[in-house]
């Protein structure tokens, strides 16, 4: 039973990336083999169960990044894999924040996430540097998100 209900929340917070995902035309990048999509968005939207699984402080203050690296693959919506991802958020102001994302594996699923505090109208300048496992280069991946609070 305990099983059941982590794989549940598991796939929640996969979804509700998922739908993070899709609620943006520019949230993803293509680089050839490879795909990466990326979304941010306050935590206050994540359910208590998953929030809590994933050790996340759910506010409306506080912000999730969410970063999924997809192989192609012909006739199929992409293979998850495993990368090296680096990133950080500058505000207008120049000020910079350093970005800890962590690994979440589930069975057909590979993400990265951080989350990080963030203040209402706030507008970061992300700036994520992702090498797929097994290559040599890396993507650059930049793009704007604005934070309204509660």
């Amino acid at each position: 039973m305990q099983n059941t209900n982590k794989y549940l929340q598991l796939l929640g917070l996969a979804c509700l990336c998922l739908v993070a995902l899709g609620a943006r035309a520019e949230s993803s990048q293509d680089f050839g083999d490879y795909v990466v999509h990326f979304n941010a968005l306050t935590t206050d939207l994540l359910p208590p169960k998953v929030a809590t699984e994933y050790k996340i402080k759910r506010s409306g203050n506080h912000a999730l990044l969410n970063v999924v690296v997809l192989r192609k693959v012909l006739g199929a919506p992409g293979q998850p894999v495993s990368a090296a991802v680096t990133g950080s958020a500058r505000t207008l102001t120049g000020q910079q924040r350093e970005l800890n994302l962590r690994e979440i594996r589930e069975p057909n699923a590979i993400y990265y996430i951080a989350d990080f505090g963030v203040g209402n109208e706030e507008l970061l300048h992300f700036q994520l540097d992702v090498r797929p496992e097994g290559e040599s280069e890396s993507y650059q991946v930049q793009f704007r998100q604005q934070f309204f609070t509660r």
